[in-house]
């Protein structure tokens, strides 16, 4: 199957006026019960997940510097998404794409076992409000399911310029029986304007805010289905 070929059967149209960016934006209703990366991709090459990719600049340094390296941005709101998968169509790039809707339901029902390299989840959504932060993606949920999907020897990246949250990201990983706690990534100067992990990495770090980053890696053991 080449890269051009759209492996995945498409259930609903677009609205009328919706530009068609498949298959760099899906839906996750659109998703097959259980992906096969290489018939997905076209190639064997490592997959790697962006949670919560907003506007896709992650995705799109990364997708260009490691072309060998697959990039799937998970995206609950839809228009971020499309405005992400919008930089992957215009370069036709093949190793990105963007799948909109709640990433949990696609970590949990659509993503294989131990099937993924690294899952990256940058600047997530605080929820400021006390009564909102049962929203927050970081809960024991969201980890073991990350646990379900990485590979053995597979890394979690995650960053946050919240120090509350930060703590609570930390507390959750750091004693997870399935993850081992690495050093923290290193801050290094911008060598230009799009030269940052994310946009709001780049927005907090020109207004001087501190930015927290965190690295796990998936242990050999307690491989479950």
């Amino acid at each position: 199957m080449t890269q051009q070929e759209q492996p995945i059967e498409f259930k609903e149209p677009l609205p009328e006026g919706v530009q068609d960016l498949r298959p760099w934006f899906i839906a996750v209703y659109d998703l097959p019960e259980r992906i096969n990366w290489p018939t997905f991709w076209g190639n064997d090459n490592r997959v790697e997940l962006d949670v919560g990719c907003g506007r896709g600049l992650f995705l799109h340094n990364a997708s260009i510097q490691n072309p060998d390296t697959n990039y799937l941005g998970l995206e609950l709101d839809f228009k971020e998404g499309r405005r992400a998968a919008k930089r992957a169509w215009k370069r036709q790039a093949p190793n990105a794409r963007i799948v909109g809707g709640d990433a949990t339901v696609s970590l949990r029902k659509h993503i294989a076992p131990h099937s993924v390299d690294a899952v990256h989840v940058y600047f997530p959504d605080p929820w400021w409000r006390r009564k909102h932060r049962r929203r927050r993606i970081f809960t024991d949920e969201f980890v073991g399911l990350c646990s379900r999907v990485l590979k053995p020897g597979g890394m979690l990246h995650s960053w946050t310029d919240v120090p509350d949250y930060f703590d609570i990201i930390q507390a959750l990983m750091d004693h997870h029986d399935d993850f081992e706690t690495h050093p923290e990534p290193k801050e290094r100067p911008p060598e230009h304007d799009m030269d940052y992990q994310t946009s709001f990495e780049r927005k907090k770090r020109k207004a001087g805010f501190p930015i927290f980053r965190g690295l796990w890696q998936r242990i050999d053991g307690n491989l479950q289905d």
